[in-house]
Order: structure tokens, then sequence, then C-alpha cells
């Protein structure tokens, strides 16, 4: 790992695991080929901010297997910088299925991700990077993982840099009443939180947007996505909402990831709100009409320009 390279904008933090979807897409009982791919929430986000020039990094780690192998190599052509992510030579490489239409399989149980943990902090911090970007699956992977986005988030493990938390709860891997309070805990102490309308009901019985924004006060900024509706931002100018954009759904995995990496995109360049919101629309129409985790975005003065944002000529 090289810890001597300064100046990163964001580094994502998490699992990222091997993806396996029927092809042709249709039900995975009767599918007799799969498709390989890759998919990780946090990774997810690295790869639609790289080819928008951003310079962004995945910190995670693999086992060190073939599927391992593949995500490494697979992130960093993507022209993610993988500089701290560890070969783990005595746990598996995650793994999940899609069942398009109906959802998806874990087998992420023991996997070498479920093994990091505080010390990675260490590392990172000598890379500056502006922001770290956390989503609510990592706690949810083991003790240590819950201790490493706990230390980010208390004790601010990387100075000087701003917090992104994305609630992405899983009940897959937790149940409500074990999650709500965790990662409420979590999200008041991060810069920038990104949590779904259906989330917060599920989590904590939020029925709008204005009742996220009341349970979650602390964050400077607070984005409540409600899905074809449209996304209401939260800040010291008081709420913004702009409405999604009208999409034919193909698979909508991964349309958070997208909406996030939109986001975060628009606030590195300090764009005015509502822009900002513009641009996560922009980017979760991509994922939304891609089998895959991560689709083609466009380049980045041609994605500004949809948002309706001039860029100098």
């Amino acid at each position: 790992m090289r810890a001597d390279v300064p100046g990163l904008d964001v580094v994502c933090v998490g699992e990222s695991m091997v993806v396996l979807t029927p092809e042709p897409l249709g039900s995975l009982r009767g599918a007799e080929t799969l498709r390989r791919g890759l998919g990780g929430a946090e990774s997810n986000v690295a790869g639609y901010l790289a080819p928008l020039g951003v310079r962004v990094a995945w910190a995670g780690r693999v086992g060190a297997d073939p599927f391992g192998a593949f995500v490494h190599e697979s992130i960093a052509a993507s022209g993610v910088d993988c500089r701290w992510v560890v070969t783990d030579p005595e746990a598996p490489t995650g793994i999940y299925f899609k069942d398009p239409g109906r959802g998806v399989h874990y087998y992420r149980r023991g996997s070498a991700a479920s093994r990091l943990g505080p010390p990675l902090w260490n590392v990172i911090s000598a890379g500056t990077p502006r922001w770290v970007h956390l989503t609510g699956i990592t706690p949810a992977l083991s003790d240590s993982c819950r201790s490493l986005v706990e230390t980010a988030l208390h004790r601010r493990a990387v100075p000087g840099a701003a917090v992104s938390f994305d609630v992405n709860y899983r009940p897959a891997l937790w149940s409500p009443d074990t999650a709500a309070p965790v990662l409420r805990d979590l999200a008041s102490r991060a810069d920038l939180v990104l949590v779904g309308l259906d989330e917060a009901q599920a989590l904590w019985g939020c029925a709008t947007a204005e009742d996220v924004r009341a349970l979650l006060p602390e964050p400077p900024t607070l984005v409540v996505k409600d899905g074809a509706v449209g996304a209401t931002a939260f800040d010291a100018g008081g709420p913004t909402f702009v409405p999604a954009n009208a999409v034919d759904v193909v698979e909508p995995v991964g349309a958070g990831d997208a909406f996030a990496a939109g986001y975060l995109f628009g606030t590195l360049r300090n764009v005015p709100q509502e822009a900002r919101l513009r641009l996560g629309h922009a980017l979760a129409g991509v994922a939304l009409r891609t089998t895959g985790d991560v689709g083609a975005a466009p380049p980045a003065d041609a994605l500004l320009a949809a948002a309706g944002i001039s860029t100098p000529s």
C-alpha cells in the first residue's frame, strides 16, 4: 500500500464483491448462464466519480482468490486509486447474486472485508483526502467494521476531511430494531447524510422528508431521496426539492450510489444546492438504465450541462 501521494478528493471505504447476474436477464432460479460483474456501494460511488475527473480512491479488503483479483483489478481499471486495498490470505471475497425484479442474495459472512478495522485510518490520513465517503452497510458486517465507521465519525479519524454517510439500510444484514439506533447515531455525526425516505420509514417511522430532518437536525446537510418522486436537501438555507427525472427502469440496484456520486460531484464543484440534486438525479438515471452496478456516465462537461450548469468554454 502506498500512503505517500497526497491530494485526493474523496476516499470511499467499504466492501466490494463479485456480482453474478442471469444472462440473458431473467429469474435466477431458471438461469443456466451467469454474467460476472462487481458491486459494492462505496466502490460504485468511486466508479462514477473517477471518469468525472475526481481524484478518488477506494479502500477495502478482498480475498487472495480469483474473485478478489477481479474486484481489485476491475476497480483500478476504471481509474480509481486502489492503494489501500488489502489482499487477505485467510478470508474469501464476498459474492452476491442478482435475481432481477426479485432482489439479491448475499454470500458475504466471514468475508475479507468483514475484517476491516480502525487501523485503516492511519494510512488513509496520509493521503489527505478532502472527503471520506461511508455507508451504513459497513457497520453491519462485523464488530471491527462497526468500529471502523464509528472511529471515522466519533473521532474524526481523518483530520480535515468532511465525511459523507449514506444510510443504505440492508434488511438482509440486520433488523430495524438493531440497525435503527446505530444508524441514527452515525448519521447524526456526519457532514452530509443521504437517506431514502423508504429507509427512514423502515428504521425510524418517518413519513416525510421533514420528519427525517426533525430526527436528524445535526448534519449540516441532509438529503432525503423519495424514489421516482424526487429528493429534498436540507441545509442552512432551508429545504430544496428537485423532482426526479422520468426514466425507463431496467434495474434499480445501484441507483442510490449513483445519486450519491452525482451529489458529491456537485459538492466538490461547489455548485448550488439545486444543481447538486440535479446531478444526483442525472447519474441515478444512468444506473437505472443499466443491468450493471455502475453505468457509463457522460463526460463531466456533458453531465454539468444536462444539469443546467454552465462551464467555461
